[in-house]
């Protein structure tokens, strides 16, 4: 493994990190829940995000190892949505299906966090080199969905958040950014 590989993971694992350091060394906010429900779904989306830069990073500034950290980085992604859901569904609401349900419908932020989650299900359970051989094409198709995803968790932290938006139109700039710069490169001006 290379430095820059493992230096990726220790970015990555960070905020769990962090998390559990609170945690055990008793350093909680007056509202901790709120506090892992946050980090938990700002890493998620930070590492979507690194996750779709590596293109970019590759073709336009010619950083060749960041097609090897994509798969990584979208991975650890995930892992922080699940952990944010979980931290939702287990922790906040004590798997109460019935107060789930009626924050849901009173919420239109957590629909379309429950959606950008909803798609990255498969897209996590599908990413090994094995089930990318066994759907070929299909496999890449499929995996566009993560354009859909991430525009949908920006909205979810866009609709959620109370007063102070500045993170959120942060991140939702750099998703505008980033989808940009993915777009295939054109092959020269149309000739008139």
């Amino acid at each position: 493994m290379r430095r820059s590989d493992g230096l990726i993971h220790v970015l990555a694992l960070a905020p769990l990190v962090w998390i559990v350091f609170d945690q055990l060394t008793g350093q909680r906010s007056i509202n901790p829940i709120q506090t892992w429900t946050q980090r938990s779904g700002f890493s998620a989306l930070a590492l979507l995000l690194a996750s779709l830069a590596c293109t970019p990073a590759n073709r336009i500034a010619g950083v060749r190892r960041a097609a090897a950290w994509r798969r990584p980085l979208g991975l650890y992604g995930f892992g922080y949505a699940l952990i944010h859901v979980l931290i939702f569904v287990v922790i906040d609401y004590a798997a109460d299906g019935s107060a789930i349900m009626a924050e849901l419908a009173e919420k239109r932020y957590l629909i379309v966090g429950a959606l950008a989650f909803a798609i990255l299900i498969p897209l996590a359970l599908t990413s090994t080199a094995a089930w990318q051989r066994r759907l070929g094409r299909q496999w890449r198709r499929m995996h566009r969905m993560v354009y859909l995803a991430v525009p949908l968790a920006v909205v979810h932290q866009i609709w959620q958040a109370k007063s102070d938006i500045r993170l959120a139109v942060l991140f939702a700039l750099v998703t505008g950014l980033v989808l940009l710069m993915r777009l295939p490169p054109t092959t020269g001006a149309r000739r008139r």
